[in-house]
Formats: C-alpha cells, structure tokens, sequence
C-alpha cells in the first residue's frame, strides 16, 4: 500500500497589484494615502498587495485609464509574477473594464467594486443584504456586455441578431426586475424601522458617526458595554447597532453607524442611506476622529461633506479625537517650514481655539479620559432632554 497524499485545500489569498493616476496639483503624499488606503481594502478583502504602479496624467486615458506604456508595463509584471488581480483606485468605465481585462487577461477591480465585494461579506441583516445587492446590481448594469465575451463576433443589425444580444437583453430585463423589486423590500423595511423608531419613547437619540476604522465600535462596547464587532479593518460594522445607555441616571439612545470613506460609491451611498436614517435623525452626533492617522483632517472634512448630503450636518456634535496615545507629531514640512510641528497638546489648544464644538481627546482602547467623556456627553444629552421633555421625571 503506497503512501497517502495529503493536498493542501486552503484557499490561498489572491495577490494584488494597484493602479493609480497622480492628477496635476496632487502632493505626492496625498497619492500615497490613496493608494495606502486601497491597500488596506484589499487586506480587508482577503487579499495581498505585491505591487503599486502610478502614472501623472493630466486625467486618466479614456480607452484604458492609464497610458499604453504603463499598461504593458503592468501586463508584463501580472505576467511574470503570476498576478490574481489589477486593482484601480478610481472607478472604470464600462468600456476601460473591457479594454484593460482584454489587455492583462486577470481580473480587473476597481474601488467601487472592491467596496461592494467588502459590503457583500459585512452585510448581515436582511436590510444590508438587501441595500448591497441592490447596490450591485446598479453597479453590474452599464457593465454587462463583458460579460458575454464568448459571443463577440456575432454582429449586430439586420438578419445578423446572434444569441449574444438576445442573452444581454434578457439579462438586462431581469436584473432591471430584481431592481425594481429590491426597491420595493427596502421601502417596506425603511417602514417597519420608522415605526421602531418612533415606538423608542421619550429619549435623547445619539449617534456615533465618523471615518471607517476609527474607533466608532470600540467607543459604543465602551458605553454601552455591549459587545458589537469591533476589528481594525475598514467597514468592520455594516449594520446599523442601537443600544440604550445610562449615564448616571439618564437613559438614552446610542447608535454605531456604517464608516465613511472618501470616493464611496455613490450608488452605494443612495442604497445606504435608510441605515443612515440614524445619523438623520439623531439629537447629538459623536463625530469620532482617529487622531493618530496622518490625514486626519482631511477624513474630518470627507465625514462633513457626507453628512452635508445627508442634511445633518447642523446637528449639535461633539468631537472625539480617539487614538491619542498613538499621536505622531508630523514631521516639519520642507515646503512650508514656516509651519510648526504641533504636539498633541499644540493641537488640542489650536482646535479648541478655532473650533466653537465642544471637543474631548480620549483613548477608548486604553481607557483614557473615558471619564471626561461621559460627563461631557451626559452635560449634552441633559441639556437636550430638559429642553424637550421639561416635565419628565427622569432627572429628578
């Protein structure tokens, strides 16, 4: 009897290469961000980043997204490193989809559609499934000629209508179908969620809003002590988690919302916007900063102009800036060395004294000023129920 063999079924995770366009005016470090950042949705993904490939370019090329070159370039490396994946930091046309997979012959990503695979495998509740297929399948409808490759050379016109065109057609009917029928499940669950809403009683609605990955969950296990999914990967909560919360001796509402992040699809952001009904019609928003992330300012001002689009960006709102025990002092800017590198608590007098929103630097991690927190959020909300309910008993 000769020796068993034994196979190795894992599946192994699929490698990785990142295409990105540095457009005129674009600092080198806002380019490596971006890119940065694709990387770590592709990590969330499941997969591994072997490689970035960038090109400047007045705007991208409308055939292939970047130039000839670079895209043989590409081809040559995915070629000879055995590549899974090409993934695009911005989103493709239809026809630069088809023209790329045609070129490399892997499979072609771009960030729209990395964001909606994230989604697909976060999604848990009925709500979430149905709000990313709803997504997908908006996304997948200008783009399904490619996928019927096989029948390319049957022309279209007169006494020449191959199967080809038949199958497109009738794909596109049913997926307008599912559609249209997706739309329909959503608006009833929006329903059975506006009268959730409206049975929570008389109490102060708070909700945690901020950037992907910084800390929004950690925050409300922390308050709530309750154990929502909290990871360090990007869209590490989808769902919507609404807990009620005591502080002393008030009750209120405590919700963890889905993470923004800057080029979100805006297909995506339509679909999603019931979960957001939260975020809607919150008293207070928690506006939670990763203080340590070098960016951070600009994830402040992409959180603001979403919830712009929302209409919420006028709610009363405390700012949190968590992550303060892993703060870095940037690095002095050759460009500018007029500007002066700032300490955490450089920062803290510079924001207090530009900002008129009440403000509180914490470390939710390692239980940092969690204190001062709760005492100014408790301050808040008491101020708010008072106001609104100036008979109820609760306070006294």
């Amino acid at each position: 009897m000769g020796k068993q063999k034994y196979y190795d079924t894992a599946v192994k995770p699929e490698r990785a290469v990142l295409v990105g366009v540095i457009r005129p005016g674009e600092k080198p470090e806002e380019t490596r961000e971006y890119l940065d950042e694709l990387a770590f949705l592709v990590d969330t993904a499941g997969g591994i980043v072997e490689r970035e490939f960038t090109q400047k370019m007045l705007k991208p090329d409308r055939g292939t997204f970047v130039g000839t070159g670079k895209l043989e370039e590409i081809q040559a490396y995915v070629k000879s490193e055995e590549i899974d994946m090409v993934v695009f930091d911005d989103e493709l046309s239809p026809s630069q989809l088809r023209n790329i997979e045609r070129e490399l012959q892997v499979k072609i990503l771009d960030r729209s559609n990395l964001i909606l695979d994230i989604f697909a495998s976060r999604a848990q509740t009925a709500q979430a499934k149905t709000q990313v297929e709803l997504a997908q399948l908006q996304y997948l409808l200008p783009r399904l000629t490619r996928l019927w490759t096989h029948l390319e050379r049957q022309k279209g016109g007169i006494g020449m209508r191959g199967p080809g065109e038949t199958q497109i057609e009738s794909d596109r009917r049913m997926i307008l179908e599912k559609i249209s029928l997706l739309k329909t499940r959503l608006g009833l669950i929006d329903k059975q969620n506006e009268t959730q809403r409206k049975n929570r009683g008389q109490l102060i609605r708070v909700a945690l809003v901020g950037y992907t990955n910084v800390g929004k969950s950690t925050i409300m296990n922390m308050l709530s002590k309750s154990e929502v999914f909290a990871e360090n990967k990007l869209f590490a909560t989808l769902d919507t988690t609404v807990r009620k919360v005591v502080i002393e001796n008030l009750p209120f509402l405590l919700s963890d919302t889905v993470g923004f992040i800057r080029k979100l699809p805006h297909h995506l952001v339509e679909c999603f916007k019931s979960t957001l009904d939260e975020v809607r019609e919150a008293d207070v928003l928690i506006h939670v900063v990763d203080v340590s992330h070098a960016n951070f300012e600009d994830q402040i001002n992409v959180v603001n102009e979403t919830l712009k689009d929302l209409g919420a960006r006028d709610k009363e709102t405390i700012m949190v800036f968590n992550k303060m025990d892993a703060y870095v002092s940037p690095e002095p800017d050759h460009e500018e060395e007029e500007r002066a590198v700032l300490t955490l608590d450089d920062f803290k007098r510079s924001w207090m004294a530009n900002h008129n929103a009440p403000s509180i630097f914490i470390s939710a991690l390692h239980k940092e000023n969690l204190e001062e927190f709760k005492q100014l959020l408790y301050e808040k909300v008491v101020a708010l129920h008072t106001e609104r309910y100036p008979y109820d008993k609760l306070l006294y």
